[in-house]
Parts: structure tokens; C-alpha cells; sequence
């Protein structure tokens, strides 16, 4: 990570195929930074996605007058990933992080500002009073906070429009695995974290469909918990008790009935056995998969091109 003590704030836009509302975002940027009297840089990391993105970034670089990097990774690498490495080329004293598709209006950063300056947190989130999405991609939201919440020992909310220190930065920095989520590193190093509310507004794309979400989720649960072993633990245990119910009780009908052990009883104790060593294989060979990721040094992303000025 880079440090130049002339830059306060470093905005990073990780952007996805979205050259319609680019230039439009930067422009309210450079605005809203003409109230805050600071110095500051914009980087925007283009995560893959088509040429003409790229095409339309180089256009914005020659365009805008302030401090400026564009990156084009290799691939697409996702949201996070890409957040990651704009911290890794960012230079100032603060980061700010929102997204490419005018969902956040870029004068909301005042507000985090105000929030940072108020109350000195480590973290400032901006979260929305309602969102615009439709019901099944809110519900997936929902879903996705609330799992967070209760299994993941997170406040449960929380978005990609974000102010935090230098400090939670570098340390974010220093984590190597090649999935990274980012609001789950936050709460390994810091607990002072605030909240301001701002408005959500509807756009025409959204980088996570419900699917995503849920491929989310359990992507965070297998890199950053071990719910789904304690769950196979307890599945396991569970179907033990069952297994031995089920034994005691026919053999009693056996012994005290004279009833014949059938084919049916034992297919489906050998059914439900084999069911649960199938899914405690497959929880285990995504942890195994994922150690094989990191013994292999994985990147979390691949930088193809990069334009500062």
C-alpha cells in the first residue's frame, strides 16, 4: 500500500461493465471534493468485463482534472477482490469505497465525512433506510446480513458504501487468500465502527442477483468460519442417535415380536447413513479445496494495466 501524506482521501470504485454511469459518478466526485478542501485521488478498478469499459475509463483519465488511477485487472475477480487491490494502490490517509452505478449519490460522502470528523470511528458505513431493489433481490439481501449476523458475530448491516482509517487498510492489505470479503476482516481488527443513513436509489443493474448472494454466503462461511464443520459435527451426532433408535427398535420387534428384519428398514438406514457421510465429504473437500488455494498462492487478482496521474 502506498503512502504519500499529501493525499487525505482515497475513493475507490470498483466497476463491472458500467461505462454508462462512470463519468457521471466521477464528475459529482470531483464536485462534492470541492466542499471538503482536500486533497484527494479517485481509483477505479476495472473488474474484467467488456473492452469498451476500458475504452471509456481511458476517455474519463484524459477527462478529469485531479489525481487519478485507473486499473484494469485481467478477469473478472469480483467486487471484493477488486475493492482490495484499489486499497492496495491507494494513497491516502482515508478510504472511501462506493459503488459504480449511482446507487449512493457521491454528495452522501459528506456525510460519512461529518461522521468521521464527529466521532473519530475506524469505520463509517452508509446504510440505506429502504432500498429500491425488487422484493426477491432485497429478501436476498436480507438473508444475506442476517446469516452474517447470526453466524458470522457481525452488527448485521453494513454496505460497499464505506469510509474507514489507514490503519484497518494496512491490515486489510496484509491478508493474502485469493476470496476476500471485506466487511468480515473490518470485525477481526475493530468494534468502533458508525452508521449514518442515506438514500438508496434504483439503477438498472445490480452486481449481485439472488444466486450471487447466496453463493456469497457460502463462500464467507467456508473462508472465514467452521459453521459448516460444527454443522456436519452435529449432523453427525444427530444421525448417530437415529441410527441407534433405529437398531434398539428393531431388534426389539425382532426379539420380542418375531418380526422379520426387512429390506426396506435396512435400505433406508443404509440410505440415510450414506446421505450424511456425502455431505460431510463435500463440506470437507471445499475446506480442503480451499487450503489447496491458499498452499498454491492463489492470487486475489492480476493487475493487466494501470494509468495514474
Amino acid at each position: 500500500m502506498e503512502n504519500k501524506k499529501n493525499i487525505t482521501y482515497s475513493v475507490i470504485i470498483p466497476t463491472f461493465n458500467s461505462s454508462g454511469a462512470i463519468t457521471t459518478l466521477c464528475d459529482e466526485l470531483v464536485d462534492v471534493f470541492k466542499e471538503v478542501e482536500s486533497n484527494y485521488e479517485i481509483i477505479i478498478v476495472n473488474d474484467g468485463g467488456n473492452f469498451s469499459t476500458w475504452e471509456k475509463l481511458e476517455e474519463l483519465f484524459n477527462h478529469l482534472d485531479c489525481k487519478i488511477s485507473i486499473i484494469r485487472l485481467s478477469k473478472n475477480y469480483g467486487q471484493h477482490n477488486a475493492t482490495l487491490c484499489g486499497i492496495k494502490n491507494s494513497m491516502g490517509d482515508v478510504i472511501i469505497t462506493i459503488d459504480d452505478d449511482l446507487q449512493v449519490k457521491p454528495k452522501d460522502i459528506l456525510k460519512l465525512i461529518d461522521a468521521y470528523k464527529l466521532n473519530n470511528p475506524d469505520i463509517v458505513y452508509g446504510i440505506y433506510t429502504s432500498k429500491k431493489h425488487n422484493t426477491i433481490r432485497n429478501a436476498g439481501s436480507a438473508w444475506m446480513k442476517g446469516t452474517s449476523k447470526m453466524f458470522l458475530r457481525s452488527t448485521g448491516k453494513g454496505s460497499s458504501f464505506r469510509l474507514f482509517k489507514k490503519e484497518i487498510a494496512e491490515k486489510i492489505v496484509e491478508h493474502s487468500q485469493n476470496f476476500v470479503f471485506i466487511d468480515e476482516l473490518f470485525h477481526w481488527y475493530t468494534d468502533n465502527i458508525y452508521f449514518v443513513e442515506v438514500e438508496h436509489h434504483k439503477t438498472k443493474k445490480s452486481r449481485y442477483s439472488l444466486f450471487s448472494l447466496i453463493k456469497l454466503t457460502f463462500d464467507v462461511s467456508i473462508n472465514y468460519t467452521v459453521l459448516p464443520l460444527k454443522i456436519i459435527t452435529y449432523l453427525g451426532l444427530t444421525s448417530s442417535v437415529i441410527s441407534f433408535a433405529l437398531g434398539v427398535y428393531f431388534i426389539f420387534r425382532k426379539i420380542y415380536k418375531d418380526v422379520p428384519l426387512g429390506y426396506t428398514s435396512l435400505i433406508v438406514a443404509v440410505l440415510f447413513s450414506a446421505s450424511v457421510i456425502m455431505v460431510s465429504l463435500g463440506v470437507l473437500g471445499q475446506y480442503i479445496f480451499k487450503l489447496y488455494q491458499i498452499q498454491n498462492k492463489k492470487p486475489p487478482f492480476f493487475i493487466k494495466q494501470k494509468l495514474s496521474k
